[in-house]
Order: structure tokens, then C-alpha cells, then sequence
């Protein structure tokens, strides 16, 4: 529990963003489903329209510090593999 008037609003912000960035999260995590869902169909178009709408959001996500470059790059790398496999 928080003992000053600032650490309680430290509170309220930290648990505001947390669930902003867990939302945020979960669309970029749903967005990779969609295009890993694509895939595993052997459907090529629907997968590089899925990823085209994946890869901006991920990057965002980066800017935003909600995603570390490394695992969106890891992300992107490994969804463009499975899609040139098809």
C-alpha cells in the first residue's frame, strides 16, 4: 500500500499502464496468430496480407517500448520464413 499521496498516484499510473500494455500485447500476439493461422491453411495471399498488417503494428509496439526489437525481429524473421516456405 502506498504511504504518500505520490506513490498511490505512482500506483494508478503503473497499474493504468500496465493493462494498456497488456492489451497492446495481446493485439500484436493476435495479429501473429492470424498470420500463422494463415499459413498452416497454405493459403500464401491471405498470409502476406496478414503479415503486411502485422509488421506495422509490431513495429509500433517496438517504438512504443512495449516489445523489445530483438523478439519483434525475431517475430517478423520467422513469420517471413514460414511464408516464403508456402
Amino acid at each position: 500500500m502506498a504511504n504518500s499521496k505520490q506513490a498511490a498516484k505512482r500506483a494508478r499510473q503503473n497499474d493504468k499502464r500496465r493493462l494498456h500494455n497488456m492489451a497492446m500485447r495481446s493485439k500484436v500476439r493476435t495479429y501473429i496468430k492470424k498470420v500463422i493461422a494463415a499459413v498452416d491453411a497454405g493459403d500464401k495471399d491471405a498470409a502476406t496480407s496478414a503479415f503486411k498488417t502485422a509488421q506495422p503494428l509490431i513495429d509500433a509496439m517496438v517504438n512504443k517500448k512495449i516489445l523489445h526489437k530483438n523478439k519483434a525481429a525475431r517475430h517478423k524473421s520467422r513469420l517471413i520464413k514460414s511464408i516464403q516456405a508456402l
